[in-house]
């Protein structure tokens, strides 16, 4: 058995597609919405200005939808998936770059600034193979919402979607 199929682990990337799919949904929905949301193996939390029924109508969606068939609902451009998988790309390259006697400190810059800049621009699409194969899974059978909770911090919004697996 996969490592990735095994509690926690499945139950993280299982919140975490239906995290990224409630994001999807919320931003076809209310344009210019701005939601963070961070998973576990108990569920995901957004953060965010957004109406308690409209999270509940989009979790319903997003679950509906990723059953469906629309995986890709699962996959987020601003995951941090792709944060983490820059910033580890641009720490070996830098790594790379400044490693070694030889080099003078010009080659050594020239180096370091290529290599973090091929680091930017493979973050995106190593982050989204890392999202698809590691973070997140869209295999949603079984999973149903068992709350939602609001609560309020001063003008932040907090809302708790806690899942079950039946």
């Amino acid at each position: 058995m996969n490592l990735l199929e095994l509690w926690p682990f499945a139950a993280i990337r299982r919140n975490h597609a239906l995290e990224h799919a409630t994001i999807h949904v919320l931003s076809e929905r209310h344009l210019g919405v701005r939601v963070v949301g961070r998973s576990d193996w108990a569920g995901f939390t957004l953060y965010g200005p957004v109406h308690t029924d409209d999270v509940a109508a989009a979790v319903s969606a997003a679950l509906q939808r990723l059953r469906a068939g629309e995986f890709q609902l699962a996959i987020h451009p601003r995951c941090g998936t792709n944060v983490a998988t820059g910033v580890v790309l641009a720490g070996l390259t830098s790594l790379a770059a400044l490693h070694g006697k030889r080099r003078s400190r010009l080659e050594k810059a020239v180096q370091l600034s290529l290599g973090i800049g091929a680091a930017l621009i493979l973050a995106q699409p190593l982050g989204t193979r890392f999202q698809q194969r590691l973070t997140t899974s869209a295999d949603v059978r079984g999973l149903r919402v068992a709350d939602i909770r609001r609560q309020e911090r001063g003008s932040l919004v907090i809302h708790r979607v806690e899942t079950a697996q039946e």
